[in-house]
């Protein structure tokens, strides 16, 4: 079996703080939104990049505190672009992690956490500055 996408499917609760941390901060785009009919939860997708969750208001769709770990390339630079936004809720520390990544931990407001993770490369991240929060 090969895989060719995995989907984390993330609980919700309410669509306009979801819009405020995935499309505002994170910078994710809503690709779809489905309700059953009016004034029922809605299932959207978001998407950044190659990223994609779904994130649902469903009761049994995804459980708070679901913890994703991405990894990937661009991690110190999206950190920076990120802490530059100075949003109001999140300034997640950049790490040098005991897995050998570079990586920062975000925290959305229904309990899951996402954790960015790229590779760490002596060369390459020499110059980062480090949190020392753990």
């Amino acid at each position: 079996m090969k895989a060719t996408q995995i989907i984390p499917v993330l609980r919700i609760f309410d669509y306009q703080k979801t819009i405020e941390f995935y499309v505002d901060w994170l910078g994710f785009e809503v690709v779809w939104e489905h309700y059953f009919e009016k004034n029922t939860p809605v299932y959207m997708e978001v998407k950044k990049e190659n990223m994609v969750f779904h994130l649902s208001e469903h009761h049994g769709d995804g459980t708070p505190g679901t913890r994703v770990m991405v990894f990937g390339e661009g991690i110190p630079a999206y950190h920076k672009e990120l802490i530059d936004k100075k949003y109001k809720y999140n300034r997640p520390g950049l790490e040098k992690t005991f897995y050998g990544t570079v990586s920062f931990t975000v925290n959305d407001p229904f309990g899951n956490t996402i954790t960015f993770n790229e590779e760490f490369d002596e060369e390459k991240h020499k110059d980062l500055e480090f949190s020392s929060i753990h």
